[in-house]
């Protein structure tokens, strides 16, 4: 999920380079050309020419066997206002501000009603679908054009899910954690099922996460 009209501009390779790193974190050129389903040549071309504009990241990464270290891409720090940041440092300021102000649970008070907002604001949308699968999907969808990177997923070790790569709120999150669990609660209530949220921090396995473990049963 890029900023409005950042797609129509920059080439749609580029756009998908900078979605796979997002999503898996560093890789390897013959592995991103894998998931890209594209020619080594063209994604290195593509990934050099991001690496010159400053948008991706050039590490050495050290051989499970032997062998001279393995060259990975990643996304470098100017990437990040790539993506959708809704106004964080106001919303913390002015949620700061009304806690001073005003009274110490009023932030989450109207964090509360914001949620209860989106809730209404979604629900029927939610329930034309016919399956949980559909409905997870529309709400991963739903929840993009709010600024998320979502994706569902499944295994048949972790079972179904919403993967989040990004949000908008996660600062937020860190001054008024209660939010956390005000947003969860809301996915359930649309959804109809139990959801177990996990956080995945970042490292060699990939990038920080975090997953909604959907209960289909």
């Amino acid at each position: 999920m890029f900023l409005p009209g950042f797609r129509d501009l920059v080439r749609p390779q580029w756009v998908s380079i900078l979605e796979e790193l997002k999503m898996r974190g560093s890789l390897p050129i013959p592995e991103l050309a894998k998931h890209m389903e594209m020619s080594y040549m063209g994604v290195k071309q593509h990934c050099e020419a991001l690496h010159q504009l400053g948008y991706l990241e050039r590490i050495r990464v050290p051989r499970t066997e032997v062998g001279r270290p393995e060259v990975s891409y990643r996304l470098a720090s100017k990437a990040d206002a790539i993506f959708p940041q809704a106004g964080v440092a106001l919303s913390l300021v002015l949620l700061q501000q009304m806690k001073h102000l005003v009274g110490s649970n009023v932030p989450e008070k109207l964090l509360f009603q914001y949620y209860h907002d989106l809730q209404m604001q979604w629900l029927s949308r939610i329930q034309r679908a016919k399956s949980l699968v559909e409905k997870a999907t529309l709400l991963a969808n739903l929840r993009e054009k709010e600024g998320c990177f979502s994706r569902c997923s499944y295994d048949v070790k972790s079972g179904f899910r919403i993967e989040e790569f990004h949000h908008p709120m996660w600062a937020v999150f860190e001054s008024f954690p209660a939010a956390i669990l005000m947003e969860l609660r809301m996915m359930e209530q649309l959804l109809g099922t139990k959801i177990e949220r996990r956080v995945i921090p970042g490292g060699r396995s990939g990038p920080a996460r975090v997953e909604f473990l959907i209960d289909t049963l």
